[in-house]
């Protein structure tokens, strides 16, 4: 076990996910600083980040800037904005980057570093060079949040979060185990793996269907589960999802398992997806969806499920600007 000591870490685009890590590391006395903006930004300023955690009220006090360049280097950044933003990390990243900082990327669907061949994922290389390999984590997060006010995010899976990184690479390096032992010493599960591809896909497997199908219909993960017919699709869209990932030599079984065993308790929360379209935000349909069955069409996979439901959540996001092909 390595001696815990505090770190200087940026939570870079600290909404719901970004918000509950800031506020727990905060709280566990790392130096912390966040970039946001608008109204969030202001009140992480005044007051502090607040995390409503079942009963428990969590207050993390955190540095507040709209620009990286207010900070200073960092021992490791959490990137936490959606896909489709992190071009505006790569402008800023230079501000942030020492000599040894580790960039985790927190994100759902295919990250950007994952296959060369998935060119729309940085179409323009822009965060190819801004960050170098040996400096990029994946990460992934089991942890449904949601801001309820500026400043104030509330988790809706108490004791059920978890946070797993590791590098592109598979290396496991010292700089990985800190992070991992800060994360933990916060209250989130992090634990070691073997490979962050297999915690990639056993998230996909999930976002697959909820991403879709909840879209789609505008249901809740809860309300969806009251149509049987509805079950039966997703459980064909988890099948070819795994299949996708076994064809690429992943066996995402391996994949390290929440907290509790089981999967998120948070079954009357909204994906994130649904959020974005009825918010009228920007969605992460190339990642989350398009970028998987690219994949799939690569590897010569059948999934004739998935073959409906993305095509048809990328034409309802597009209808409404919030998604351009």
């Amino acid at each position: 076990m390595i001696h815990y000591r505090a770190m200087r870490i940026c939570i870079f685009g600290a909404g719901a996910v970004g918000g509950h890590i800031a506020a727990r590391l905060a709280a566990a006395g790392n130096d912390v600083s966040v970039v946001a903006r608008g109204a969030h930004l202001q009140a992480m300023r005044s007051r502090g980040l607040k995390l409503l955690h079942g009963d428990e009220t969590i207050l993390g006090r955190v540095r507040a800037a709209e620009t990286a360049r207010e900070l200073g280097q960092q021992d490791a950044v959490f990137v936490t904005l959606k896909a489709n933003l992190l071009p505006a990390f790569a402008e800023q990243a230079p501000a942030l980057l020492g000599s040894a900082t580790a960039v985790v990327f927190v994100q759902n669907g295919i990250p950007w570093w994952y296959d060369a061949r998935l060119t729309r994922l940085d179409p323009d290389g822009r965060l190819a060079r801004a960050v170098a390999p040996e400096r990029i984590v994946g990460g992934v997060a089991y942890s449904a949040n949601e801001i309820v006010e500026p400043g104030v995010i509330e988790n809706h899976v108490p004791g059920n979060n978890m946070i797993v990184i590791g590098r592109a690479d598979r290396a496991e390096t010292p700089l990985v185990q800190r992070l991992r032992q800060a994360l933990e010493q916060a209250g989130m599960s992090s634990p070691p793996l073997e490979d962050i591809r297999q915690s990639i896909w056993s998230k996909l497997a999930q976002n697959l269907w909820t991403s879709t199908l909840c879209t789609l219909t505008g249901c809740t993960l809860r309300e969806l589960q009251d149509y049987p017919e509805l079950k039966a699709v997703a459980a064909r869209a988890t099948e070819e999802a795994g299949a996708i990932a076994r064809a690429l030599g992943v066996a995402l079984e391996r994949a390290p398992q929440r907290p509790s065993g089981k999967a998120s308790s948070g079954a009357a929360h909204k994906p994130s997806m649904l959020q974005d379209y009825e918010r009228g935000r920007p969605m992460e349909v190339e990642a989350q969806l398009l970028a998987p069955l690219e994949l799939a069409r690569m590897e010569k996979v059948h999934t004739p499920v998935l073959d409906i439901v993305v095509p048809l959540v990328a034409a309802k996001a597009a209808a409404k600007g919030l998604f351009t092909h």
